[in-house]
């Protein structure tokens, strides 16, 4: 499949079907903690972007033929940069809801919000997903490095803007990097932030794979319970410290592997786990991937991590 990818165990969601809605790296930010790669086109437009037919046409095909051969918890719009670039993501989330009883999730940077048009399409989502990783000038534009044309107060306003009125669940994400975002002056400001906005849930995250500027370095475990504990409302750290426990686990197909891999960077134990693989068929795949030339490995902080070569 071109756009769908997955299921993949997802610790927040379960198990979820990704719907990818941009064709590269396209976006409105070019964080320096990135796992996908430097954002190829840096900007704001709305359009399409990919032909939306196509991705409704895959989606109705998994409806009709691999729907009830793989069972999911939910559908995860995302994209390799900003999903909400693409200007058919209105129409997307309705033709989900219209076929199937699922709950649809948004993963967004949350930077048009402030855009009605934008609002209007997510309202009819279940779970959005926005990030907002400091509320602070200096520091938002040194993690983040957006577009000219992006204005923090524009992306603090519309997150406001969205959680009054939007019916479904609106969990904020928090990616903090340490020595950027997480100075008291920096809390202190997302604190206000966040008692403005109100989200239904706080998740504090760091860097784990390998990010796209080494000196985006993470925080501990220790650092993000602290942290957690001077933020108001709900606050849970999604940071994946620990391993999880799996069990019915399959062998590894090349499709699926070379799909996840194609996204982002895993471990053989994020493979594993993502996609629920047994470690014997999982290692011998690798193997033959690597020697073939299909995918190239790296090393970070101790780990080895695995992605799709440029040239395959």
């Amino acid at each position: 499949m071109k756009y769908l990818f997955g299921p993949v165990n997802s610790r927040r969601l379960g198990l979820s079907l990704g719907i990818d809605l941009l064709p590269a790296k396209i976006c409105n930010f070019n964080c320096i903690y990135c796992e996908v790669g430097p954002t190829t086109i840096l900007t704001c437009e709305r359009k399409e972007y990919t032909p939306t037919r196509e991705i409704i046409a895959e989606v109705d095909s998994f409806l009709a033929t691999s729907g009830q051969a793989k069972p999911i918890d939910v559908f995860t719009i995302t994209a390799s940069g900003e999903p909400t670039l693409h200007s058919g993501l209105g129409e997307i989330i309705n033709h989900l809801k219209a076929r199937t009883a699922l709950p649809v999730a948004v993963l967004t940077n949350g930077s048009l919000l402030f855009r009605e048009d934008v609002r209007q399409e997510l309202e009819h989502a279940d779970i959005v997903i926005p990030s907002l990783d400091s509320a602070g000038e200096e520091s938002f534009r040194k993690i983040n490095r957006p577009a000219q044309c992006v204005k923090l107060q524009e992306i603090i306003d519309g997150l406001c803007l969205f959680a009054r009125n939007f019916r479904g669940e609106l969990w904020l994400e928090i990616l903090l990097r340490k020595g950027i975002n997480d100075s008291a002056e920096d809390l202190a400001a997302l604190r206000q932030a966040l008692i403005d906005i109100k989200p239904a849930k706080i998740q504090l995250n760091t860097v784990v794979r390998p990010p796209l500027e080494e000196f985006a370095n993470p925080l501990t475990e220790t650092e993000l319970e602290e942290i957690s504990r001077q933020l108001p409302g709900t606050v849970e750290i999604i940071a994946d410290f620990h391993k999880r426990k799996r069990e019915n686990t399959r062998s590894a197909h090349k499709t699926e592997l070379l799909e996840m891999l194609r996204r982002r960077p895993c471990t053989e134990t994020d493979i594993c786990e993502a996609l629920n693989l047994d470690g014997n068929s999982t290692a011998r795949l690798i193997k033959e991937l690597t020697a073939s030339g299909e995918i190239a490995h790296s090393a970070h902080r101790g780990k080895i991590y695995y992605q799709t070569s440029p040239t395959a």
